[in-house]
């Protein structure tokens, strides 16, 4: 078993010439971000030019995924590099002592010499304790709230007057502007755009009226989606149940993407003036996908491309082609790696994702062919049960292991709404999936 001393306790070098600088790292992680809610990605209408200026300048990483589609779990797989399965926060409960002692990129970074900050919504716990592996952090409780927020600045507890989006947008800035003589690593995880969707009020009349674009399968029938027919006629009182968020609700989460973007611009100014920007890997994403009425859902936490998939953008011009779309495989695993060898440390063993410097640098054009996705049973959530998946260009496979006449097959290319359930269909290939699901559970634990 890893531990964290073992980590910490053995920097080697990793495959960036010894020649080279090392970048700063910018990572920025937002709540709920549907993978195509951004100008950049396709929104009709939603405008975000200073996002959309990552893309331009940087790639569009079209296949993006979670390995898991929950808040908790989920970001500890982009600090650690791990599947829930073996990292172990499996649920969004209080989990402030286990997050504590995992390994995290930053802990390592930070032995290699770089200064470290976390700002946001840590999301592992309910407390406000010191986030590990950090010189400087601001963070708050749980699911913080929206205006007028209590934080937690190094140990230092305050209210601050305003909205939640723009303050730890300022304090990202304040960060940005230290003189320093080491690179820096910035964790950056805003509480947007996670409900209650109450935008600031700057933008609360922005897209008033706006047609909410919804993916074929909000019509879905569910016919051989029993798990999901059962969700939509035995609680139909629950928000996240029938047809999903309505029209208002979707554009107050615009909203609140725009108020990102507003800081997303801010950040770029501010690493423009200090000299700092090109020499900056910035990688923005979300922590999971979110439903906008598809298979008649709203929410996360189903196996369906709307709650798995994520929207990620990587500038660094360094390497990464201004413009460039690349349609590789990455998930959220591969963040920690990617910040490990970028500091020159060998990522310890149990890291089980891959670094995406290759893949930046044009030294490659794929990293794995498919992968092994997941959730785990919510007490509080009961109308979810334990799944688990195999996801590759063509096929994705979803088992629950509990009641396997739930389980799904889907062909992609034919069916990418994931409408049709081949699951029975003797001419595709289950027996080949089920054993390619059981082998990468093997190799991620």
């Amino acid at each position: 078993m890893l531990t964290r001393r073992m980590a910490l306790g053995s920097l080697a070098a990793a495959a960036l010439p010894a020649a080279e600088a090392r970048p700063n790292t910018l990572f920025i992680l937002i709540d709920d971000l549907r993978f195509n809610a951004l100008g950049c990605l396709g929104h009709p209408w939603l405008k975000t030019p200073n996002i959309d200026r990552l893309a331009r300048e940087g790639a569009i990483l079209s296949n993006a995924f979670v390995t898991i589609p929950l808040c908790s779990p989920s970001r500890a797989c982009f600090l650690t590099g791990r599947w829930a399965h073996s990292h172990g926060i499996l649920d969004n409960t209080n989990r402030s002592e286990a997050s504590h002692k995992l390994v995290t990129y930053p802990m390592l970074q930070r032995q290699a010499g770089y200064e470290t900050a976390y700002v946001g919504k840590w999301h592992m716990g309910n407390d406000d304790s010191p986030r590990p592996g950090f010189d400087h952090w601001v963070s708050f409780k749980g699911q913080g709230q929206y205006f007028d927020p209590p934080i937690n600045v190094n140990g230092q507890s305050e209210i601050r007057k305003g909205f939640m989006t723009d303050i730890l947008n300022e304090h990202a800035v304040a960060f940005l502007k230290k003189p320093r003589r080491k690179p820096f690593s910035l964790y950056l995880a805003h509480k947007a755009v996670h409900g209650p969707f109450t935008p600031p009020d700057r933008h609360r009349d922005l897209y008033a009226g706006e047609p909410i674009p919804r993916h074929p399968n909000t019509q879905d029938d569910r016919s051989g989606k029993p798990i999901l027919t059962r969700e939509v006629e035995t609680n139909k009182k629950n928000p996240t149940a029938g047809l999903g968020p309505n029209d208002e609700t979707v554009r107050n989460q615009m909203r609140l993407v725009q108020a990102i973007d507003d800081g997303v611009g801010a950040i770029l100014q501010t690493l423009t003036e200090t000299g700092q920007l090109d020499n900056t890997l910035i990688i923005f994403t979300s922590d999971n996908g979110y439903f906008h009425g598809d298979h008649g859902l709203g929410d996360k936490r189903a196996a369906y491309e709307e709650s798995i998939r994520i929207p990620m953008l990587a500038r660094y011009p360094r390497w990464i082609k201004p413009g460039s779309r690349n349609a590789a495989l990455v998930l959220s695993t591969d963040i920690a790696p990617t910040m490990a060898e970028i500091a020159g440390v060998r990522p310890p063993a149990e890291m089980k994702g891959k670094s995406l410097v290759p893949l930046l640098r044009g030294q490659t054009k794929s990293l794995r062919d498919d992968f092994y996705c997941e959730y785990h049973f919510e007490a509080q959530f009961p109308r979810i049960p334990t799944w688990r998946a195999v996801r590759s260009a063509r096929w994705k496979y979803i088992d629950y292991p509990e009641n396997p006449a739930w389980n799904e097959l889907y062909d992609l290319q034919a069916d990418p709404y994931e409408m049709k359930n081949r699951i029975a269909d003797p001419t595709v290939p289950v027996a080949k999936l089920k054993a390619r699901l059981e082998a990468l559970s093997r190799e991620t634990k």
